[in-house]
């Protein structure tokens, strides 16, 4: 698809700094809207990759940056903490604008509703429901950002469209001028520090969707940690501002929650439970109807009825690496929860289910698996992984809970699901849930998903055929 053309730098030189997805994306649409790129990735290959999409590399290091008007910089690729890319360096050196591929979109003049969601965990999830709602509503709209899509890979959208973006805190700290007219913050716990200088930079990243370009329209907040209460309750103090809360928590007089599974709607009159989430296999337990809940207050300020939303949270397919259903074998259910990067995220996923044969490891977060003890009863045994193998074992040893140093996940899953089998618990699954980035032992959480079906698909396979 044809690059979203972005004609505020005509003329004009601009370096993009890391050539990913987004990295092409940007140098496809400022081509395209006549400005000079200086394309630079420090990864052979993907400078290759680009060389082959016909963008020119070249180092910009030796550049006179008193000629460039911008750099547009990966969000992956530190530009403040821990410490600044050597490029971005000198780019705030010589009064360089340092932004990101969504600030190109938001330069780029289109007319379309955006809708940007963000929180620790459950943007993705919350992302893909608003799409899928309003595509279920017939409304026009394009999904991207975090979630996978380039931002300026989607189809431009006019007047009567909607851009809904997932925002990581590295998109927030590189969009100055983009205004969200429905900003989302689905919960703030410690993740990514080190690229935020603390926990109070990535608060403040994550503040940012409802500062940027202006202020947002909306502002939906969830209330189920202290630390988006206190935001919430701050927000509604502005002048002006419009504050929606959503808890899955507790019944909200005003607002939208989904207390124990029941969607209820009190955005702009008395509490009408609209949904019983309970039964929708995509959307289990307490983190996703919190996700349905920020969706169903989106998808109402974007002007969808109550009842249509619940129809679309009910048809909902679900993503990839995110609570997954790989297969079953021999009795056991096998789930693919590899987007589980961090330990609060993996809770999410260890409070679904009672008989849990438990797949973690990778590189650690800070704080390790510690915060998960309230669920370690409900492990059977776990099976650890990557470079956090050895801590987690420690810290799991210390509580009593079985477990082995598997090291790879081949090992694993063919551990894990011979114990499970063996066992006589009642519904039992084999999760993998890291709560660990997967660096150390794939390119991604993806390919480390990908992995955790193929090896589920040749049990399935193999039972069949026995």
């Amino acid at each position: 698809m044809a690059p979203v053309p972005v004609g505020c730098f005509a003329g004009a030189r601009v370096v993009v700094l890391g050539l990913g997805r987004s990295g092409i994306a940007a140098a496809e649409a400022l081509r395209a809207g006549g400005a000079e790129v200086l394309a630079w990735d420090d990864g052979e290959a993907a400078r290759a990759a680009a060389a082959a999409r016909g963008i020119a590399c070249a180092d910009p290091a030796s550049a006179d940056w008193s000629t460039l008007r911008a750099l547009v910089i990966s969000p992956g690729i530190p530009h403040l903490h821990p410490a600044p890319h050597p490029l971005a360096a000198r780019a705030r050196a010589a009064g360089v604008e340092v932004i990101g591929d969504i600030e190109l979109l938001a330069r780029s003049a289109a007319p379309a509703r955006w809708i940007g969601i963000t929180g620790t965990n459950g943007k993705s999830t919350t992302t893909a429901l608003v799409g899928h709602v309003l595509a279920h509503a017939g409304l026009a709209c394009a999904v991207g950002g975090n979630i996978g899509v380039p931002a300026l890979s989607l189809p431009r959208q006019d007047a009567d469209g909607t851009y809904v973006l997932e925002m990581s805190s590295y998109q927030l700290e590189l969009c100055p001028s983009a205004r969200f007219d429905v900003a989302v913050l689905l919960n703030v716990t410690p993740d990514h520090l080190d690229r935020h200088g603390g926990m109070e930079g990535y608060v403040a990243a994550k503040l940012r969707i409802f500062d940027a370009g202006g202020g947002c329209g909306l502002a939906i907040v969830g209330v189920d940690d202290p630390t988006c209460e206190a935001i919430a309750d701050r927000l509604s103090r502005e002048p002006g501002r419009r504050v929606v809360r959503v808890s899955a928590t507790r019944r909200l007089a005003h607002g939208v929650s989904c207390a124990g599974g029941i969607l209820v709607d009190a955005m702009s009159g008395a509490p009408e439970e609209v949904a019983d989430l309970r039964g929708v296999a995509t959307l289990p337990g307490q983190h996703n109807w919190q996700n349905a809940a920020a969706a169903h207050a989106a998808c109402r300020a974007a002007g969808v009825p109550a009842a249509r939303i619940a129809a679309a949270l009910a048809t909902y397919p679900g993503l990839p690496h995110r609570q997954e259903i790989a297969g079953a074998a021999r009795g056991v259910t096998f789930v693919n929860d590899s987007k589980a990067t961090n330990a609060d995220a993996a809770a999410k996923a260890l409070g679904c289910y009672d008989a849990i044969w438990w797949i973690a490891g990778g590189i650690e977060k800070e704080g390790g698996i510690a915060p998960l003890a309230p669920f370690f009863a409900r492990i059977r045994k776990a099976y650890l992984i990557g470079k956090a193998a050895p801590g987690f074992a420690r810290t799991l040893a210390a509580a009593g809970v079985a477990h082995e140093v598997s090291a790879t996940l081949e090992r694993a899953v063919e551990h894990a699901a011979r114990d499970a089998a063996a066992s006589t618990d009642e519904r039992r699954v084999v999760l993998l849930s890291p709560a660990c980035a997967s660096f150390d032992q794939f390119r991604d959480f993806e390919a480390r998903g990908a992995r955790f079906r193929a090896l589920v698909a040749a049990l399935v396979a193999g039972e069949r055929a026995a």
